[in-house]
């Protein structure tokens, strides 16, 4: 016994309305505000199945809505529930109001019926508190549901700020432009790292605030760089004098790498593992490495989801992975150095996957630029591969799923 189990007793006596409600979908309604309810997912399990041994669709309070499954019934329609985890989800349910114990003399769940077969007593759960808390059920549901898209809206917010800082940040440095980037940097790494999913509605509101103020200041400085470039390319033009210190620069922005003398094994995201145009005297003989195929890009992607959270529009693709991990390498504070060396080692597609197998770590790697470098350096020793991290990643993904599950 306890309050919960009173009140709901108290409502399910006191009312003289008329209510009607479907099942399926106030079940669907429960689901959504189960954060508000305090029940777990084990537990709405258990009521799925108590609500189909309830034959007709619609709960009517004027019926009887007792169910009265033998445990062995209940725990089959549960997939396998064992009888102690039923036993606890059930109480649990009680506990939420959500169901009442109408109990027989000796504890069994049962039912007499009259000669023409219409349910006289039954002992067993009692479903009516469903349909008396209906329209609260359905309020908390609609609360959810702001709150989710409130938040959506938010985590698209913060994507787009980081994406857009990190990709100024890129410009800047592979432009060398004058200006105080490390101490922007600074800033900027903290705001970047953190997972978007552990965050309430007004902590993203905080972190939007905070790189939104960031990122004005990013765009002023480049805005003030760009005049300045407009100003000297006019007066250039004025003079009539032109000039052009690299002719053959074939610089492309997003997200590799400008080509200079002794960088010839940079990424670049126009070449690809079986394309890679032979007659080019900038391909050295190592970008013609292939990335191991072992691993789909959509286990890749599975087993590190954080990264689409950073992606310009989808993954859909080996090149969009790598061009998203170049920009998450700015976020996680790695340098354009160490990047640049993975990608020589690993080659593009598994350098992506071990940003990406970094950024899902989290908080877990205290220095993600030291940390890529000594992977690199095993790797160009022969003694990394990115698959047993990516199985790591998996299970401890699957491990947490069982616990959030009960």
């Amino acid at each position: 016994m306890s309050y919960a189990m009173l009140d709901a007793q108290t409502e399910a006596r006191a009312t003289d309305a008329h209510l009607i409600a479907d099942k399926w979908k106030l079940f669907r309604m429960i689901t959504e505000a189960k954060p508000l309810l305090g029940v777990s997912d084990r537990a709405l399990a258990v009521l799925h199945a108590l609500l189909s041994f309830h034959k007709k669709n619609e709960l009517d309070s004027t019926n009887n809505l007792i169910v009265f499954p033998s445990n062995r019934e209940l725990s089959l329609r549960c997939h396998g529930m064992a009888p102690v985890t039923l036993r606890r989800h059930l109480a649990s349910l009680v506990e939420a109001g959500m169901i009442i114990r109408r109990d027989s003399p000796n504890g069994k769940r049962y039912v007499r019926r009259d000669q023409e077969g219409e349910v006289k007593t039954a002992f067993g759960f009692d479903l009516i508190p469903l349909v008396m808390k209906a329209a609260e059920y359905e309020e908390l549901a609609a609360t959810i549901r702001a709150e989710d898209l409130a938040k959506r809206l938010l985590r698209e917010q913060v994507s787009l700020h980081r994406r857009d800082i990190a990709k100024m940040i890129i410009f800047a440095e592979e432009e060398a432009l004058d200006g105080p980037w490390n101490s922007l940097m600074e800033r900027f790494t903290p705001l970047a790292r953190p997972l978007l999913r552990s965050f309430d509605k007004r902590g993203l509101e905080t972190l939007a605030d905070a790189l939104g103020e960031l990122r004005v200041e990013v765009e002023k400085l480049l805005e003030s760089h760009n005049n300045s470039n407009k100003t000297n390319a006019s007066d250039v033009q004025n003079d009539r004098h032109i000039q052009n210190q690299n002719p053959d620069s074939n610089f492309a922005f997003e997200p590799g790498f400008r080509q200079a003398k002794g960088a010839a094994n940079q990424y670049n995201p126009d070449w690809h593992d079986d394309a890679i145009k032979a007659d080019d005297p900038a391909v050295s003989v190592r970008q013609t490495h292939k990335s191991p195929k072992t691993f789909p890009l959509g286990l890749v992607l599975k087993a590190c989801p954080d990264i689409i959270n950073y992606a310009l529009r989808r993954i859909d693709s080996w090149p969009d992975l790598v061009q998203t991990a170049n920009l998450v390498r700015v976020t996680l504070g790695i340098s354009p150095d160490a990047w640049n060396q993975a990608v020589e080692v690993f080659g593009p597609n598994e350098a992506a996957t071990v940003v990406s197998a970094i950024l899902q770590k989290g908080e877990d790697i205290l220095s993600p630029g030291g940390y890529l470098r000594a992977l690199t350096d095993k790797a160009r020793e022969g003694s990394f591969s990115s698959g047993p991290l990516l199985m790591g990643l998996l299970r401890a993904s699957q491990i947490k799923h069982d616990a959030e599950a009960g």
